[in-house]
């Protein structure tokens, strides 16, 4: 009969997951690393989950005198985040792959692993904060201490039953923290660098790798001004996103911005900077954690992609799969594709996939 509670810890290699095993284990628990394999065995990535960042966990586990696995993902994440990641773009879309790894991956596959292992939980490096309101009588996912790492955003998938069987250790500390616990326990990752780019990406060139999966993605086309005049071509929509100025391969007296992907004609619309404001949006594919589900107008504050300023704003139910989100100041860059996630104070209340805008500002 086991005397210690038993939590699964998702490794990746880096100091957030080491140094999140490592204070598990500090409270009592009984720690089991795992690694997620979700590269080729022959890809040598220095990416989280790579065969360097496996070697690495593995190395930081000795250390801390836990057992350390590496279970083989790569079907499911190429299936539930890859896959979706060009299908999107592929529709003029611009995913975040790190919400769907986050919802299918670690929460979902790892978690149904965890069980088979008798585990209580399972724990990430998320900086991010999991409490249980007994007002609402639910649990609550709430931003990080540390507001420049707050992982808030992208764990706004997360059920009820998620954030039970969950534990996020590094939720009240600093980043600076994080690395001097490293330090002390002279963890051969305290100072290893930060990974930026999309780990299945480490290059970070995304129109390359697109093409390489989806060949007939790469589709040339006209770019039109916004009212309708063809003032040049580009190399594929895949190759662009909202916002974006650099690459559009057109000279003009006013820098230009893009403003609209339209697969149906595969046409790309730019326009001045202005024309990439917008007053709101549209979003599906909901996921309330502070309530069960909208039935009214809520003030809140919004964030329409993972480095975006939250910004006032009011969220209006349309039906039980679609939000409005009208902002009090038009917003920059609203990208299809990508999530809208609202607050309130430091609570994440819900979220969703970003449909389409509403009017632009004039």
């Amino acid at each position: 009969m086991r005397h210690k509670k038993r939590v699964v810890a998702a490794m990746s290699g880096g100091v957030d997951s080491s140094v999140s095993a490592a204070l598990l284990k500090d409270q009592g628990f009984e720690v089991i690393g795992i690694t997620m394999q979700i590269w080729p065995r022959t890809q040598n990535s220095g990416s989280c989950c790579g065969a360097e960042g496996i070697a690495d966990a593995g190395k930081a586990a000795y250390k801390l005198g836990i057992p350390h696995y590496a279970l083989n993902f790569r079907d499911v994440f190429n299936k539930k985040v890859i896959a979706d990641f060009c299908k999107e773009y592929r529709q003029g879309r611009t995913p975040n792959p790190c919400i769907r790894c986050n919802q299918y991956i670690k929460f979902d596959t790892l978690l149904n692993a965890a069980r088979q292992l008798d585990a209580d939980y399972i724990a990430t490096g998320h900086y991010a904060r999991i409490k249980f309101s007994r007002k609402k009588k639910r649990f609550i996912l709430k931003k990080g201490k540390d507001l420049s790492k707050d992982q808030s955003y992208v764990l706004y998938t997360m059920t009820q039953k998620q954030l039970k069987n969950a534990r996020m250790p590094l939720g009240e500390l600093t980043k600076t923290e994080v690395r001097a616990i490293a330090r002390r326990k002279n963890l051969p990752m305290a100072d290893k660098p930060e990974s930026q780019e999309i780990c299945f990406i480490p290059d970070n060139d995304y129109g390359r790798f697109l093409k390489k999966r989806s060949p007939e993605s790469a589709k040339p086309g006209p770019i039109l001004d916004k009212d309708a005049k063809v003032i040049g071509r580009h190399r594929g929509i895949i190759y662009y996103t909202i916002g974006q100025r650099k690459g559009i391969g057109i000279a003009d007296k006013h820098p230009l911005y893009v403003a609209r992907i339209d697969k149906k004609n595969n046409t790309i619309v730019v326009g001045a900077k202005a024309d990439v404001y917008s007053k709101g949006l549209i979003a599906d594919n909901l996921n309330f954690i502070y309530m069960d589900n909208l039935k009214k107008p809520l003030k809140v504050k919004a964030k329409v992609r993972y480095l975006h300023p939250p910004a006032e704003a009011t969220v209006l139910p349309r039906n039980k799969n679609k939000v409005e989100i009208r902002f009090d100041e038009a917003q920059w860059a609203i990208t299809p594709g990508q999530a809208a996630v609202f607050y309130k104070g430091d609570i994440v209340v819900g979220g969703g996939t970003i449909e389409g805008n509403l009017a632009k500002k004039t």
